[in-house]
């Protein structure tokens, strides 16, 4: 009897060491499971702010690449190429005074400046001359230069494209004049990049006149030069040939002002123009012909 005592007493001490093992491996088993929903949450908020930051919609680097790819997107803004010629001659002072005494040989020292309200653009000059010679006649001469310069910009585009529609609309202009007889036009050579000549005959109250009108460009510039020349008083009609040559002569001058004006190109030669004869007395201005507008369009 005292051994099975004994033996119960054993059996006791496993059963409890046994029931104290299995209790540690069930608590072990209990923490092991709850972390688990740990774990799997904290790798579902990793994924979901891995996704967002790929897709570029979740914040930190993510939203700042995505901003990135937005800016890099943008069109650049389109540019034309900068105006040749910033300025313009004086245009009373484009002429020698030698051209000026072979095309108004009495009025050389009449030039009158129009008005202009940005000269840097636009301006022109005036003379006349009228040479009365009695029973014989008189002989009239009238000269009118003007300028128009383009700037670039990026709405209308180069200076020099403005420059081009500018002077075809010119050429076309002197070519329509209303009443206009026997007109004629003929390119230009050595007077800038386009340069076109045309005359033709006016009949006005005051007497026939010959009219010549060139027009000429030279990258952003346009020169409108009109010279005309008439036998009033019963005097003798000029030779429209001779008004021609002389007229090209001073555009060319012209033309080459323009340059300097800019600190280019060399100072402008005197031409050897030998128009028709004029004179020293002021003709009224309804004597001259309606002249090529130098207005800008």
């Amino acid at each position: 009897m005292q051994r099975v005592a004994v033996q119960s007493d054993d059996q006791r001490a496993r059963n409890e060491r046994n029931a104290r093992r299995r209790a540690g491996r069930l608590r072990r088993g209990l923490v092991c499971v709850a972390a688990v929903p740990v774990v799997a949450l904290f790798a579902t908020a990793c994924s979901s702010d891995s996704d967002a930051a790929a897709q570029g919609t979740g914040g930190g680097s993510g939203s700042a690449a995505g901003s990135a790819d937005a800016g890099g997107s943008t069109a650049a803004s389109p540019t034309v190429q900068a105006a040749k010629y910033a300025k313009l001659p004086e245009p009373c002072a484009v002429l020698s005074k030698k051209t000026l005494t072979a095309l108004v040989p009495k009025g050389a020292k009449s030039g009158k400046e129009g008005t202009s309200d940005d000269v840097a653009t636009r301006g022109s000059c005036s003379w006349s001359s009228l040479d009365s010679n009695g029973v014989k006649g008189s002989q009239f001469r009238w000269l009118n230069i003007s300028f128009l310069r383009f700037d670039s910009d990026s709405s209308r585009g180069s200076g020099e494209k403005q420059a081009e529609a500018y002077y075809a609309s010119q050429v076309q202009g002197a070519q329509s004049v209303a009443g206009a007889k026997n007109t004629k036009s003929e390119p230009v050579a050595g007077a800038g990049d386009q340069a076109t000549a045309v005359r033709y005959d006016l009949k006005k109250k005051e007497g026939a006149f010959k009219q010549q009108t060139v027009v000429a460009r030279v990258a952003n510039v346009v020169v409108t030069l009109d010279y005309n020349g008439a036998g009033l008083a019963g005097g003798k009609a000029p030779d429209a040939g001779a008004l021609t040559k002389a007229a090209e002569q001073a555009a060319k001058e012209a033309v080459v002002s323009v340059g300097t004006a800019n600190g280019s190109g060399s100072a402008p030669s005197s031409p050897a123009a030998t128009p028709s004869k004029s004179a020293s007395t002021s003709a009224s201005p309804s004597a001259s012909p309606s002249k090529s507008s130098a207005k800008k369009s």
